[in-house]
């Protein structure tokens, strides 16, 4: 079996298309057998298996439509993925993001949270602006504005971000890792961790 990668890890792109493939056949598996259960029980195909094989259709058709997805979503690659770890420092980066809208979805490999600055990095071809636009809108529904939210393209642009913000949190002395830890439920989410629920 796949070893566990949560939201937010690295490799989470990759373990959910693992894991909806799998779901899938699964699913569909289950629903032609009790299809086939039906019919050779009975000798035709009007029987109540046939009904309960149709509503299995749903959960398959739901798990396909998931697969699909993240078949389409974009992941970290290694080389990037090293060259993010090389320079992050004390960082709290997370990886992997399928970040959703009501009529768009952006794959967006990296971000960062640090005071008010939001810094991501993709390598996907999508409207940047429009991702930004829409992260922003997430964030004042949740009380938080005058953020800057800046998504890069250039991986070593991204890098030299994360380099110029770990020296800012160095002389803050800011925990990102703190800050997410210390979060009560029920109360507001961090940016961060709006971040992570407005993506799949």
């Amino acid at each position: 079996m796949f070893k566990k990668v949560n939201k937010g890890e690295y490799g989470y792109i990759p373990y959910r298309k693992n894991i909806a493939l799998l779901r899938t056949i699964a699913c569909l598996a289950i629903t032609v057998g009790i299809y086939l259960t039906g019919v050779i029980m009975y000798k035709s195909p009007k029987n109540a298996f046939s009904i309960i094989a149709a509503l299995g259709c749903l959960p398959t058709g739901w798990s396909a439509v998931n697969l699909i997805l993240f078949l389409k979503a974009k992941a970290c690659c290694e080389e990037d993925h090293k060259k993010i770890e090389d320079c992050r420092g004390d960082l709290l980066i997370h990886y992997d993001h399928v970040i959703t809208s009501y009529d768009k979805n952006y794959y967006v490999n990296a971000s960062t949270v640090l005071d008010k600055n939001i810094c991501c990095y993709t390598s996907d071809d999508f409207d940047v602006a429009d991702c930004e636009k829409h992260i922003k809108k997430m964030l004042a529904q949740n009380g938080y504005t005058s953020y800057s939210i800046k998504i890069f393209t250039d991986i070593n642009k991204y890098c030299e971000r994360l380099a110029q913000l770990e020296k800012h949190r160095n002389e803050k002395g800011i925990d990102p890792q703190a800050i997410e830890d210390a979060w009560i439920p029920g109360t507001t989410q961090t940016p961060a961790s709006i971040l992570l629920s407005i993506s799949l």
